[in-house]
C-alpha cells in the first residue's frame, strides 16, 4: 500500500455516504493519477434508473471526461467494495493500472472472491490490485445500511 492510499479510501467512504443518503447501496469510488483526483462517483442506479450507474462506473466516466480519453493509463481506482463483473470489465477496458478496494464481496466480487477477473488470462490488460484497505469501516457501512432496510 502507498502512503496516499488511505487518504483516497477515506474520500471514497465520504462518497459512499452520499449514496447512502440518497437511499442507494453505500459504495463510493475515486480515480486518481499522480495524487490528483480525476473522477469520483457513488452508487446511483436507483435514482438515475440506470443499472450501470455503479460507483466505479461513475468515477471512470468522470475521469475519462477529465482526461478527454477513454484510456485511463497510470491511474488508480479506489472503491469501498470489491467490484462486480460489469465494473471489472470497464476497469480493464479503461486500462486502469491499479485497483484498491475496501470490503470483499464474497457473493458478487469479481476481483478475487466469486471471480478472479483481475488475473483472467483472456483479458489483454491485467490490473494490479490490493484489497482490505479500511475494510472494517467499509463493511460496517454496508452492514448498517442493510440492517436499517430490513
Amino acid at each position: 500500500m502507498l502512503l496516499s492510499d488511505e487518504k483516497w479510501m477515506h474520500r471514497a467512504l465520504v462518497l459512499a455516504h452520499k449514496a447512502e443518503a440518497a437511499g442507494e447501496v453505500p459504495v463510493g469510488a475515486v480515480v486518481v493519477k499522480d495524487d490528483v483526483c480525476l473522477g469520483e462517483g457513488w452508487n446511483c442506479p436507483i435514482g438515475t434508473n440506470d443499472p450501470t450507474a455503479h460507483a466505479e462506473m461513475m468515477a471512470l466516466r468522470a475521469a475519462g471526461r477529465a482526461l478527454k480519453n477513454y484510456r485511463l493509463i497510470d491511474t488508480t481506482l479506489y472503491v469501498t467494495l470489491e467490484p462486480c463483473v460489469m465494473c471489472m470489465g470497464a476497469i480493464s477496458h479503461a486500462r486502469v493500472k491499479r485497483l484498491v478496494f475496501g470490503a470483499t464481496d464474497p457473493k458478487r466480487g469479481a476481483v478475487c472472491s466469486a471471480l478472479a477477473l483481475a488475473d483472467a488470462n483472456f483479458l489483454n490488460h491485467h490490473i494490479r490490485w490490493e484489497g482490505g484497505l479500511l475494510a472494517d469501516r467499509c463493511e460496517q457501512l454496508l452492514k448498517d445500511f442493510f440492517a436499517h432496510r430490513r
